[in-house]
């Protein structure tokens, strides 16, 4: 019997195999339509969940962008000597869900006002900014820093950047969906950093979360 066994073990093997052989490509076939977008609101804690919870959002990811130096650890970043900002990095499906939504959904979580900091974060790698990935999302991005400007909401000048994207270099893996990982610590950073009472300050009803 042990012959037919290993046989019968083998075979399921090889089906499992070529299961995640064939799996590992309709994933990549899903991904090929993807698009990028990248966006800098804070504390990159405070950004992945608002865009996960989009329908046609296929990954989020924080880390580093809008800098010099290369592989920059996220002490040399919250130090403020590399010229990166915390950033989120944006998978998405266009064909489920537009540029314009995820630029909607990146005002209503950001204050706009702030120049060099959010909320209770300060210094240059908490700057607000858009890295644009294309010419497209430059005009989309540039036409809704202009609608915000002229809508009469706000009074001060619009502070957040849009720039052209440049290399993003992941956080380090405590850092991902931290807010799922460590919810009371995330809660408690989020209500003393004062985010949610500034937002609903700044968009009222309409407050990211």
């Amino acid at each position: 019997m042990r012959a037919p066994t290993m046989l019968a073990a083998f075979a399921a093997l090889s089906l499992l195999l070529a299961l995640a052989v064939l799996a590992g490509k309709a994933q990549d076939a899903s991904a090929a339509g993807s698009a990028e977008a990248t966006f800098a609101g804070g504390c990159f804690w405070c950004m992945e969940g608002p865009f996960d919870e989009l329908d046609g959002v296929i990954s989020t990811t924080s880390g580093y962008t809008g800098g010099s130096k290369k592989n920059p650890t996220y002490e040399e970043v919250s130090a403020g000597g590399t010229g990166h900002t915390e950033s989120v990095r944006i998978l998405y499906d266009p064909a489920k869900i537009g540029y314009e939504r995820l630029l909607d959904v990146f005002w209503h979580n950001i204050d706009p006002l702030a120049r060099d900091r959010q909320f209770c974060d300060s210094g240059t790698q908490y700057r607000s900014a858009i890295f644009f990935h294309d010419e497209e999302q430059q005009r989309l991005a540039e036409a809704s820093k202009a609608a915000l400007a002229a809508s009469g909401r706000f009074k001060e000048p619009i502070a957040t950047e849009i720039v052209a994207a440049g290399t993003f270099w992941p956080a380090e893996e405590y850092h991902q969906d931290y807010y799922r990982k460590n919810p009371l610590r995330y809660r408690f950073y989020r209500r003393s950093c004062g985010r949610d009472r500034r937002l609903r300050e700044l968009w009222g009803e309409s407050a990211g979360h």
